[in-house]
């Protein structure tokens, strides 16, 4: 085979695409009555070697058998808890498979609109138990693992987490394709394969936080992906753009890389809908350079083959650098391009006309990670597609949708243009020239306007420009919604205010987010799960795909005899978290005092530093006690956990505090029997599950304005802990909902927020004046009470200095609601009362009714069922 050298790098010659079907369609071909043509061999053999789902005792024990035998090799006397781990998984991914294959031959026939929703993240957490509840195998599968000598809780307990996101962002995505799939709704999820997920978070002795990788895809580790070697897609970098006339070019050159897809089957629960995420993996297009190796350079032989793969690596490189930040866009483009060609490819099967892309595929962004998706599409349809600029851009504008999650100007994502431009060249004009026609546009409606104009402009001009993707996220989109109410008013009232005044405001709404009832209960809480049952009397998949019928509780909470079954589940969670905090850290916790719990990423805004100085006053007020006194004090377990970004030093400063506060705490003979402190180190899906289930109080108390939305309040309310928080984010609806005298509200108002920052910049005031117990505590840490004072100087100035959070207006007031959870925590009837109160009345929170919001007002898809 001959290669002409002038053609290497050069993109393949795109035929012109007719509208008709090729031999090798999804569906059988039919005769002319409509009878399906078997497609080859005998049928009967075929269709007598097919299965379905395992249904009882004695087959799902011979599947398990199967894969002990099989594919793992190995003999009933050399198997291990990870063996039958590994062999009951791939048993029940063989269920999960054949209610696969039945969805995508049903949506193949039915041929719905779909939804597609881009994540950078998925939070899956363990797959196996959740795969069992949502099948309705759990029991079974708990007998057939009885019977062949193991204990199912064991097994599970072997599972990794996936490492495929960090914080709510990705839990989020996970709920909602649980969700989707639950709802019968027909959607997919497209993210990357990271190899070592985020990283693994480890404890020095100094109470520095250290990163390790996080090996969960090792082989063997994670059976519940299908390799779908079938699927490539190529994707290119650098290179050159040359312009051709009428809006096109010709991108050529460069690096490619391959992505090859990989399926993780999504299941329902109650249903046999199972709906998939497709994750990519990078992958060089020539992996080894024999020539370089025959002459002995063998760092250059694998040079293209490391490259390519360091793009899956990692989710979330450390981007203080230059080289993290190429490699974190390159992840973007990647993704987005390799997800968009795979839908693009779905849609050529349908063959319709480009024009009716938007009737057939939504396109979901979950913030602005895959914002490049809008950009890359109109490029295949004028580069590829040969269709005029205009109509391309039409189909393109009412094909996405972008999910907002953020107000903080810093988080809002911008990249240099340098950097885009050296990367995806073609990309960077097609920007510029969205821009330019975009800028026209608003030019004529606000003549004259050059400040509007500057602040929507795609370009913000400086030394470098940067290309702000919130902006073409927001022009690109047919929507754009926030996901809490003050949140959505707030993007509406100040980051996108000038886009209102161009789109108006009918493009702008709100999804508030929510959860799955059934991880975020029946999973992690099957004792409470069990009881409301019990008490309101109706089988668990009614009210689990129904949870407003949680409502039902109310009638009861008063009642003694459930107030006493509700408090023995509560304390058999504690004591569950309390064995385990003592195995990992050595730390005994007494179930019966007050578990007070703050646990997510950690990050300024979300103040985890205004709840240590906290524990601090707390500690230094008990000590100051006398032993009577003391004796009247509730005695309180105060939990943190979370990872900082490897970047964040302030973030990371926090977590030192933490650990090293604790270690004074905790060996305290005069408080340790009132106050006990608990950093939990690396923290995922799974530990959530047995640290939820056990909080009294948590702690939500980001500064009013800064946090969107925040979950993981919704996942503590619903398992009867209590809320202490600032009016921020969903904080305000759970309120709303559950009743503001069931919320230990504190803080100042969102709309006060602006005006105090300025007077901290310019008529700044003494700690001492605006909080004498702050004074005190700082003062305190400062002195080296709690270890070497100079390491946390860079920390307590961002208090004394700027206070940009707001830690000293709020400080008092944070106090004050501790204190009113402290005398009502000691009246358990009433404390009681409100944890069944609070649980009742959650049932706007489920992820089926945000799915069902975005089905409907958004997507505008419809259930197909199975």
């Amino acid at each position: 085979m001959s290669i002409d050298p002038q053609q290497i790098g050069k993109p393949p010659p795109r035929p012109k695409r007719h509208h008709q079907r090729t031999p090798t369609g999804y569906l059988p071909e039919t005769t002319k009555d409509g009878k399906e043509i078997w497609p080859r061999g005998d049928e009967a053999a075929w269709k007598a070697g097919l299965r379905d789902v395992a249904s009882d005792v004695p087959q799902i024990t011979e599947n398990i058998v199967h894969h002990v035998q099989t594919t793992l090799a190995q003999q009933p006397h050399s198997l291990d808890d990870l063996g039958a781990y590994q062999a009951t998984a791939f048993a029940v991914r063989d269920d999960l498979l054949v209610n696969w294959n039945d969805t995508q031959m049903q949506y193949t026939r039915k041929a719905p609109k779909r939804a597609y929703y881009l994540s950078l993240e998925f939070l899956m957490g363990r797959s196996l138990d959740n795969a069992l509840l949502n099948l309705g195998m759990r029991d079974k599968y708990k007998k057939s693992t009885g019977k062949l000598g193991f204990n199912l809780e064991d097994l599970i307990d072997n599972e990794r987490d996936a490492g495929l996101g960090n914080g709510g962002l990705g839990r989020l995505a996970a709920c909602y394709l649980d969700s989707s799939a639950t709802t019968e709704l027909p959607v997919w999820g497209y993210g990357l394969r990271y190899k070592y997920g985020i990283f693994q978070q480890l404890i020095a002795t100094d109470g520095s936080q250290l990163e390790a990788p996080d090996p969960w895809l090792n082989p063997g580790l994670y059976p519940w992906e299908i390799p779908r070697l079938d699927v490539t897609v190529d994707v290119r970098f650098y290179g050159q753009a040359e312009r051709t006339g009428n809006g096109k070019a010709i991108w050529s050159g460069g690096q490619e890389v391959v992505a090859v897809a990989h399926d993780v089957p999504v299941p329902g629960y109650a249903t046999k809908t199972t709906n998939s995420i497709r994750l990519w993996d990078s992958k060089p297009k020539r992996g080894f350079d024999l020539q370089s190796f025959n002459a002995g350079d063998y760092e250059r032989a694998v040079e293209a083959s490391t490259s390519a793969e360091q793009i899956t690596s990692v989710l979330y490189p450390n981007d203080n650098h230059s080289v993290g930040k190429e490699l974190r866009l390159k992840q973007q483009y990647f993704w987005t391009a390799a997800s968009l060609s795979d839908i693009l490819r779905r849609f050529r099967n349908l063959e319709k006309p480009f024009t009716e892309l938007p009737e057939y595929a939504a396109i979901q962004l979950n913030d602005t990670h895959p914002t490049l998706a809008i950009v890359e599409l109109q490029r295949i349809l004028v580069d590829e597609e040969d269709i005029q600029w205009d109509v391309a851009w039409s189909i393109v504008t009412r094909t996405f949708f972008y999910t907002n999650h953020t107000v903080l100007p810093e988080a809002l994502e911008k990249w240099p243009v340098p950097l885009l431009a050296h990367l995806l060249p073609r990309h960077m004009q097609i920007i510029f020239d969205i821009n330019l026609a975009f800028l026209q546009a608003v030019e004529k409606k606000f003549p004259g306007d050059i400040g509007k104009l500057e602040r929507v402009s795609l370009i913000q001009e400086g030394h470098p420009q940067y290309v702000r993707m919130a902006n073409l996220a927001c022009i690109g989109s047919r929507k754009v919604n926030g996901v809490a109410e003050l949140h959505s008013d707030l993007v509406r009232k100040t980051i996108m205010k000038d886009m209102v005044d161009v789109f108006g405001i009918s493009k702008f709404g709100n999804v508030t987010n929510g959860i799955t009832p059934r991880r975020w209960l029946d999973q992690c809480n099957p004792g409470l799960s069990e009881l409301i049952s019990e008490t309101i009397q109706l089988p668990k998949a009614a009210w689990l795909k129904d949870l407003t019928l949680l409502k039902r509780l109310t009638k009861y909470a008063r009642e003694p005899a459930l107030q006493a079954k509700w408090a023995a589940t509560k304390r058999a969670n504690k004591e569950r978290l309390s064995l385990y905090v003592e195995s990992a850290l050595g730390v005994k916790l007494n179930p019966e005092h007050l578990f007070d719990v703050q646990c997510k990423r950690i990050h300024e805004y979300k103040r985890q530093t205004l709840n240590i100085l906290g524990v601090i006053h707390r500690y230094l007020s008990i000590k100051s006690m006398t032993v009577e006194e003391r004796e009247k004090v509730v005695p309180r377990v105060v939990l943190f956990a979370g990872k900082a970004a490897p970047g964040y030093f302030m973030a990371k400063l926090t977590i030192r505090l933490i650990v090293t506060v604790s270690k004074v705490i905790n060996q305290d003979p005069d408080t340790k029997d009132y106050l006990t402190l608990v950093f939990l180190p690396d923290y995922s899906v799974s530990l959530a599950e047995l640290i939820i289930p056990a909080s009294d109080i948590s702690q939500h108390i980001s500064t009013a304005g800064t946090e969107a939305s925040g979950t993981s309040n919704m996942k503590f309310c619903l398992n009867g802990g209590l809320l202490l928080g600032t009016v921020d984010g969903a904080n305000i609806e759970i309120a709303e909902e559950i009743g503001e005298d069931q919320v230990f509200f504190f803080g100042h108002l969102a709309p006060t927020v602006e005006g105090m920052r300025y007077e901290h910049t310019y008529h700044p005031v003494p700690v001492e004046q605006k909080s004498a117990k702050l004074a005190v505590v700082l003062n305190e840490i400062s002195s080296g009470r709690f270890g070497d004072a100079g390491v946390f100087e860079p920390l307590l100035n961002t208090i004394r200095q700027g206070d940009y959070y707001l830690i000293t207006d709020d400080f008092d007031s944070y106090l004050m609601a501790n204190e009113t959870v402290d005398q009502i925590f000691a009246d358990r009837e009433s404390w009681l009362q409100k944890s069944i109160m609070t649980v009742a009345k959650m049932g706007k929170f489920s992820s089926d009714r945000a799915i069902m919001v975005y089905a409907e007002e958004y997507w505008n898809i419809e259930p197909v069922k199975v």
